[in-house]
C-alpha cells in the first residue's frame, strides 16, 4: 500500500520471490540443515533429560519439595541471558545454540511430567502394588500412561520454544544457520532476502508444529480427548 517505505518493508511480491529464488539455492538448504541439526540435537537432549529427571523428582514427596524452590528460581530465567555465558564456554559453536535450547525446551517438558506425574490416581497405585507389581512395573503400566498425555503435550510446546532459540542463538551470538543468515541479509542490505529468511522459518515453525500434532494423536489415540477430537 506504499504507507512504509519499500526498502524497510517490501512489498510481499519482492519478499515471495526472494523466497523463491532462496529454495534454489544450496546455501539456504545449507542454513535449514544446520538449524534443524541444532533444533533436533538440543530437542533429543532436552526431552530426555527431562523425563529422566521428571519421573524420579515427580515419584518422590521428599524430592519434589526439596527441589521445589530450586525449580521456581531457575525456570523464570530466560534463555537469552545465559547468550553471554554460552559464547564464553563454547565461543560462536553450535555448543553454544544446543545450550540456550536445551535449557528452554529442558522446562517445558520436566514441568509437565511432574503435573503428569502428581495425576495419578493413588487408588490405581494402592491396586498395582496389592497385585504384586514392583517399581519399574507400576511406573510402566500406571504412572507412564496417566503422564504420557502432559509429556507430549510438553514435547510439542518445547519443539517449539526450541526452534525459536535455534534461531536467536544464530541471530545473536552468530552460530551457523538461518538466524545468522538473516543477520548477515540485514547487515548487507538484502532488506527482501531477510523478510525471505524470516518468512521460511515461519513455514519451518508451521511444519514442525502439525507434525508434532499428528505425532501426539497417532501416540495418544486411546485418549479420551483425542477420541473425542476424532468423533467431532
Amino acid at each position: 500500500m506504499g504507507i512504509v517505505e519499500p526498502r524497510f518493508l517490501p512489498p510481499a511480491s519482492e519478499v515471495i520471490a526472494a523466497l523463491i529464488t532462496d529454495f534454489g539455492l544450496t546455501a539456504f538448504w545449507v542454513a535449514v540443515g544446520e538449524t534443524m541439526l541444532a533444533w533436533a540435537i538440543g530437542l533429543v537432549m532436552a526431552i530426555v533429560l527431562a523425563v529422566v529427571l521428571g519421573f524420579i523428582i515427580g515419584s518422590s514427596m521428599f524430592l519434589r519439595k526439596f527441589t521445589n524452590s530450586t525449580v521456581e528460581f531457575l525456570r523464570p530465567i530466560p534463555s537469552v541471558a545465559l547468550i553471554p555465558l554460552a559464547v564464553l564456554l563454547f565461543g560462536v559453536k553450535i555448543e553454544s545454540t544446543l545450550m540456550l535450547v536445551v535449557y528452554a525446551s529442558f522446562w517445558q517438558v520436566f514441568i509437565q511430567v511432574l503435573y503428569g506425574v502428581a495425576d495419578v490416581d493413588n487408588v490405581a497405585m494402592q491396586t498395582a502394588k496389592s497385585y504384586g507389581l514392583g517399581t519399574m512395573a507400576r511406573v510402566r503400566h500406571v504412572v507412564f500412561p496417566t503422564a504420557l498425555p502432559y509429556l507430549m503435550t510438553g514435547i510439542r510446546l518445547a519443539a517449539s520454544v526450541a526452534l525459536i532459540l535455534a534461531i536467536t542463538a544464530e541471530l545473536v551470538i552468530g552460530s551457523p544457520g538461518l538466524g545468522r543468515e538473516i543477520a548477515l541479509a540485514q547487515s548487507g542490505g538484502a532488506i527482501s532476502g531477510m523478510y525471505a529468511l524470516v518468512l521460511a522459518t515461519g513455514l519451518i515453525g508451521v511444519v514442525i508444529n502439525l507434525v508434532m500434532r499428528f505425532i501426539e494423536r497417532k501416540t495418544l489415540s486411546w485418549h479420551s480427548s483425542i477420541r473425542s477430537e476424532v468423533i467431532v
